[in-house]
């Protein structure tokens, strides 16, 4: 099969698009994928690829079709230029550049932003090839509960175009069952709509004998190590809030593995409340080394703001944490937390609740080690029954090629 994948986001950029594509390709696919300049969480190109940009034409055997595009940098307006560039762009000159190549089907990757859907909606027409959409964030939703638009008319215009580029899709992919009956509502042909969760790269399921040598010594201490992106939706107010509360127990120390556009804010937080013993930045790493970290943790927590939009998403960062067989701490509502309580892996308490998270903290702190490595288990066998990668994967393949045989142009 001829793939082509649209994405905003690739390579060298963490996403779990990057596994995807890599993994087509060994099972003996043609995979190309139409991106932007990396410039991912930082907001700015990267250095590397700014000197040597024909060094990131191909990863792992795909073909890599890069576009220029406005950098994300500092700030809502920042954002939005960036969104509507990528899109632009990929329309126009992306579209030029992958003239005369024919593929099978298109699959459009969307975290965020839905605009990722015009480029590949355009392809769609251009190549005549059927067209599947992996929803991973729901608009105009998530720029309502994260304050990006705030305007009514903004929103509604939004859901216009969202619902346009549902309806120039062959098949719609949800992330968790919640997302099904909001996207049919903005679709006008609410059949092609179907739940397709994440998984947890592969680099997760190996056996990891050393914890990275940035952590710090763990002399007794119990570690919560929070992973991933540092924003807005992750409700790091409530995480300071939780940690200060157990500023004076000696044992409880907090790990943030990540970046974003909050670090600059959480880091000064930090330094604010006092923190500085407590909690610790360890700064961005590339995801396949996320294992030697997870090792090294007493829980891995996963957060999200309490606004309803959250409550139906299912964080991607959810799976690593079960296939890393370490007990989860939950600070949210709805979908992610059923799978936590299902699993029997962790403890959770409700979105911004920052004295039931300090108290869970403490729960697990005090339990003894056994119990937590029985928690550990626990989510790492939920995770292979509910989130099986392979399994996944054989399904999506079996699905775009189905898609390739009964969808006309």
């Amino acid at each position: 099969m001829r793939l082509l994948i649209v994405s905003q986001y690739f390579w060298p950029e963490d996403f779990r698009i990057n596994d995807l594509a890599a993994e087509f390709v060994a099972r003996g696919h043609e995979v190309t994928v139409l991106t932007g300049h990396p410039n991912y969480p930082d907001g700015r190109i990267f250095d590397e690829f700014r000197s040597n940009p024909r060094g990131f034409d191909r990863f792992e055997g795909v073909r890599i079709v890069r576009v220029p595009l406005i950098a994300r940098g500092a700030g809502g307006a920042r954002l939005i230029l960036n969104y509507l560039s990528f899109a632009l762009m990929a329309s126009l000159l992306g579209v030029w550049r992958l003239r005369g190549a024919r593929f099978d089907a298109i699959f459009a990757y969307e975290p965020s932003p839905i605009t990722v859907g015009i480029p590949a909606a355009v392809l769609r027409l251009v190549k005549r090839a059927p067209l599947a959409l992996w929803v991973l964030d729901l608009w105009p939703e998530t720029l309502e509960a994260i304050g990006v638009v705030r305007s009514g008319w903004m929103l509604r215009l939004v859901g216009r175009m969202v619902s346009w580029i549902y309806d120039h899709c062959d098949l719609v992919l949800a992330q968790s069952r919640s997302f099904v009956p909001q996207i049919e509502a903005r679709c006008r042909r609410p059949g092609r709509v179907e739940y397709f969760p994440s998984w947890a790269e592969s680099v997760f399921n190996a056996t990891v004998t050393e914890t990275a040598s940035e952590l710090p010594p763990k002399d007794d201490k119990f570690d919560v190590m929070f992973a991933g992106n540092i924003g807005d939706a992750q409700d790091f107010p409530a995480i300071l809030d939780a940690a200060q509360r157990l500023r004076d127990e000696p044992r409880i120390r907090w790990l943030i593995v990540g970046d974003g556009r909050a670090g600059r804010w959480v880091s000064g937080e930090i330094e604010r409340r006092g923190l500085g013993r407590c909690m610790l930045m360890l700064g961005r790493h590339p995801v396949e080394r996320m294992p030697a970290f997870f090792r090294h943790a007493d829980a891995l927590l996963v957060t999200l703001k309490a606004e309803p939009i959250f409550a139906m998403t299912i964080p991607g960062k959810l799976q690593a944490y079960l296939a890393a067989g370490v007990p989860v701490l939950a600070m949210l509502n709805g979908e992610g937390a059923k799978v936590i309580e299902a699993a029997g892996a962790g403890r959770a308490c409700s979105a911004g609740d920052s004295e039931g998270l300090s108290r869970a903290v403490l729960e697990l702190a005090r339990l003894p080690a056994e119990e937590r490595a029985r928690m550990g288990a626990r989510g790492r066998d939920f995770y292979r029954r509910e989130f099986d990668r392979a399994s996944l994967l054989d399904r999506l393949e079996r699905r775009l090629g189905e898609l390739r045989l009964s969808i006309s142009p």
